[in-house]
């Protein structure tokens, strides 16, 4: 059976019952009565073992199938919740995400049998309580023990008629055996049809069905109790037929026998007729039930309806829209320049405006996910980190369903981890200096995200030790980053950054788990490859917060169109406060750079033509018109020569060869067909 066409549901389905039952373990092991998460853990489990069944990966089937064991013992109270069993059950968990990423890269699971998990699994089955598994017996010999009532063989009441009498008779003559077989699937089964088809498949690699009963199409509509029976012919044994049946998971029993039946007189032409067609009675077919596909989600309500679309297809439509929103200011800039355009022209344009911008917002919120997928497996993270640090800590989230862009939420996993482990490892100090300094013994980790305007913020805080400013400075000195001179010169804030320099860390000894500093660069640069920013605050003494701004989305933004020597520039909009105009003698030096007094605010001036080497258009002696641009809580002021106004535009990445040029975040078409750059104020500042 060729399951390659359902490797990528099988995988998303899989992903999903793993992270469902990460939150559900962590929930057991704090409300370890809890009817509803025992059933719904039971029922994740149940689901993922017959998934990997279906889809032919043995060694996840087997894993999942002792977990689903223990997890029935738990069920019906034969045994107890403890931490040891519930440390052993995230260990099976992550040897089944290693399984699926194994299959994700290969789409073979791997030769790993992680025996010591299930013989984990089988300790405590015996241990805790008088619970064995059920399946406790060879399946072969209680296959053997249960076909020995005649009861059981239902095929020997099918009805056949003269043609499928004809075919068995001609079968024997030419030295084949006819054997009758009931398959009986288990009454947990979830997707009988998908049970049936395997056991076809599996047969038929055998023998050849002629009769099926109930009739292929009920099978494959699941119009059948909890069994079926087939008549077959074939060259093989009967045990090795009986055998390929009962290989497929969640099938009870097989029984079968050779199939006794009153011979047809033929002659040979009539023998070779009925060879060739074989036909099967009363309109049933031998072919098997083919809806394996027709997975549903089991046991939980439909909240909504929801279509998986790969994003690959989804960046296909981004890219429409994209060329549409050029075609709009294409015409846009028609209607300008001719000065002859109708109001029917202009109605038009108002008109392809409006359907572009909601087709936008549209593919906008396809596009959205909330950040719950990346955020859901934290609180088992900060578990294993309270036990092995020994540190007693709690994790406090809130805003999981903030919605961001899909490609921003797949890459901010990785950030976010490193600053929760930097919070736990060297944020939170031990429960014993706790106590001490008069604080609650559990220390308390916070993850909080919400929308900010056209950006989310996610927000990672710690009551601990906060940083010691004195400590970095020192560090800094000794790694050479900074000189003592420059050291003095530098607020906290500025020693604080010195944190996110590469390869910088506080950490007397590295340990495993994390730095202060130890990947604090990465960070930094996976989160501006974002479009983003991230910034800290800390107060010694009671913690950190460490703050990311990301943008909504990365594909369409409002934009200043401005010009610098002849050239266009776009900078968004977000990042923009205010627009200043600001006469040459209001320039002062403070340190040989040029500096502006505003509403209070001393503001640096990043002169454009001398950062992107263009000879300005205005003389030295005209005002200057400065854009005010914001990166966290700094202010800078991007002095340019001219307005051009606000514009809707499409962000084209330059690709890998002009990386090194930070300050230009990506290059966008304008209606004239002319190429415009896209400036970062975030590297700029």
């Amino acid at each position: 059976m060729d399951v390659t066409q359902y490797l990528e549901i099988f995988l998303d389905e899989t992903k999903e019952h793993l992270e469902n039952l990460n939150a559900q373990i962590l929930k057991l092991e704090q409300e370890p009565e809890d009817v509803d998460t025992i059933n719904e853990i039971f029922r994740a489990a149940h689901s993922l073992k017959g998934m990997a069944g279906t889809m032919g990966y043995k060694r996840m089937q087997t894993l999942t199938h002792d977990m689903e064991n223990v997890f029935s013992e738990i069920r019906n109270g034969s045994m107890k919740v403890n931490s040891n069993l519930i440390d052993t059950l995230f260990q099976c968990l992550d040897a089944l995400e290693e399984y699926t990423s194994n299959i994700q890269e290969t789409a073979d699971e791997g030769t790993n049998d992680n025996q010591q998990l299930i013989n984990q699994l089988n300790e405590f089955l015996k241990s805790e309580g008088n619970a064995a598994p059920k399946e406790d017996k060879p399946a072969e010999q209680k296959q053997e023990e249960k076909a020995a009532g005649s009861a059981d063989e239902k095929w020997k009441d099918m009805k056949v008629g003269e043609t499928e009498r004809l075919v068995f008779t001609t079968a024997k003559s030419q030295g084949k055996n006819v054997y009758g077989l009931t398959v009986y699937v288990q009454e947990s089964c979830l997707l009988k049809a998908a049970r049936a088809f395997l056991v076809y498949k599996a047969v038929e690699e055998k023998a050849e069905i002629i009769v099926c009963n109930p009739s292929a199409q009920d099978i494959e509509d699941e119009r059948f109790d909890l069994d079926f029976s087939l008549i077959v012919i074939s060259d093989c044994s009967l045990n090795d037929i009986l055998q390929a049946a009962r290989n497929v998971s969640e099938i009870e029993k097989v029984v079968g026998d050779v199939y006794e039946f009153e011979p047809v007189e033929t002659d040979e032409s009539n023998q070779k007729q009925v060879t060739e067609s074989k036909p099967a009675a009363t309109g049933q077919t031998q072919s098997a039930p083919a809806k394996t596909n027709d997975k549903k989600a089991v046991g939980k309500p439909v909240v909504n309806r929801t279509v998986r679309v790969d994003i690959e297809k989804l960046d296909v439509l981004m890219n429409l829209v994209s060329e549409l929103i050029i075609a709009k200011n294409s015409l846009v800039s028609a209607s300008n320049t001719e000065g002859t355009a109708g109001t029917g022209f202009n109605e038009q344009i108002e008109y392809l405006e409006s359907v572009t911008t909601n087709l936008h917002e549209s593919v906008m919120k396809v596009r959205m996910v909330p950040i719950e997928s990346v955020v859901s497996k934290f609180p088992r993270m900060i578990r294993d980190l309270s036990k092995k640090l020994n540190k007693k800590m709690e994790l406090y989230m809130s805003g999981e369903e903030t919605e961001l862009d899909r490609t921003v939420v797949d890459e901010i996993g990785d950030p976010l981890m490193h600053l929760l482990r930097n919070a736990a490892d060297h944020g939170l100090e031990s429960s014993e200096l706790r106590v001490q300094r008069g604080k609650p013994e559990v220390g308390s980790i916070y993850l909080d995200a919400y929308q900010d305007g056209n950006n989310v913020v996610i927000e990672v805080r710690d009551d601990g030790n906060g940083i010691d400013v004195n400590a970095v400075r020192s560090k800094a000195i000794e790694r050479g980053v900074i000189t003592a001179e420059q050291a003095d010169n530098m607020t906290e804030k500025d020693i604080i950054n010195l944190l996110f320099h590469a390869g910088f860390s506080t950490a007397k000894q590295i340990s495993d788990v994390s730095g202060r500093g130890v990947g604090l660069d990465v960070v930094k640069s996976k989160i501006e490859s974002l479009s983003g920013e991230v910034e800290v605050r800390s107060k010694l003494g009671e913690g950190s917060t460490w703050t990311i701004r990301l943008p909504l989305t990365l594909a369409i933004i409002q934009a200043l169109m401005v010009t610098v020597g002849g050239e266009k520039y776009a900078i968004s909009l977000g990042s923009i406060q205010t627009i200043e105009d600001v006469s040459p003698s209001d320039i002062k030096l403070v340190q040989n750079r040029e500096v502006i007094s505003l509403r209070g605010s001393v503001i640096p001036l990043i002169r454009l033509s001398k950062e992107l080497d263009i000879e300005s258009s205005k003389g030295p002696d005209e005002n200057l018109i400065v854009v005010i641009v914001k990166k966290g809580e700094k202010l800078a002021g991007l002095v340019i020569d001219e307005l051009m106004g606000q514009q809707e535009i499409v962000i084209k990445s330059l690709g890998k060869y002009i990386s090194k040029c930070k300050i230009i975040s990506g290059a966008t078409i304008l209606g004239d067909g002319e190429v415009a750059l896209i400036l970062d104020a975030n590297a700029l500042i």
